[in-house]
């Protein structure tokens, strides 16, 4: 009788396992929005705003969630997390007072910038949620932070010097182009402040967030 039980119970185990950890109309949801919005903000921004974090993510977001992978989710949730969330709370206090706190958001109000471009710019608030369930759904890849890290210190270097006049990923000063230091410095200091201030913190929180499913 007890190998009869066994028998039944473990087909369900393995059909249990492999099912899949984030759902198909997640997938399928996510990469129809990403074939709608990349032509939209090339059009609109053209070729070196895709060098964003925020809008390479998105393209990674896609890839790990059609793999499933942990460490793709993790990388992006430790890049995205703070920054987009700050986004998301200068964007929602814009809506209600009318006012920036911490800015980079003003665009979203810009009356010159077509309707469509700023409804599509509403990812950002979807981004940091999203990212909260992929790590909830497929664990933390500790191997993140270094990713995270190594990505920062060869994209930023790149907006610093190709197209500089439109600071992407503010590489040449927050908001804008900074003098108050030689801008070597400045970009030094961006990758040491970035990488141990914004990125170890959240690598941190992943781990106690996804305590029960985390990969070394």
């Amino acid at each position: 009788m007890h190998h009869q039980v066994t028998d039944v119970i473990a087909p369900k185990g393995k059909e249990s396992a492999k099912a899949p950890r984030i759902p198909a109309w997640a997938k399928m949801a996510w990469t129809l929005w990403l074939l709608v919005w990349a032509p939209v903000y090339w059009r609109q921004y053209g070729a070196q705003n895709f060098l964003y974090f925020c809008d390479i993510g998105n393209v990674l977001i896609a890839v790990g969630l059609w793999l499933e992978s942990p460490l793709i989710v993790s990388w992006q949730a430790v890049g995205l997390l703070i920054v987009q969330s700050l986004y998301a709370l200068d964007l929602v206090g814009a809506f209600v007072s009318g006012r920036h706190a911490i800015g980079g958001t003003e665009y979203m109000f810009d009356p010159n910038i077509p309707l469509l471009v700023r409804v599509m710019g509403l990812y950002h608030l979807v981004v940091p949620p999203l990212l909260l369930w992929g790590v909830r759904r497929l664990g933390y890849d500790r191997r993140a932070w270094i990713l995270q890290v190594l990505a920062t210190c060869v994209l930023v270097p790149i907006n610093f010097f190709w197209r500089p006049e439109y600071n992407v990923n503010w590489a040449r000063g927050i908001r804008h182009e900074q003098h108050f230091m030689p801008a070597g410095l400045y970009l030094i200091g961006y990758l040491v402040v970035a990488s141990l201030f914004v990125y170890w913190p959240t690598h941190l929180a992943l781990s106690r967030w996804s305590r029960s499913r985390t990969f070394a």
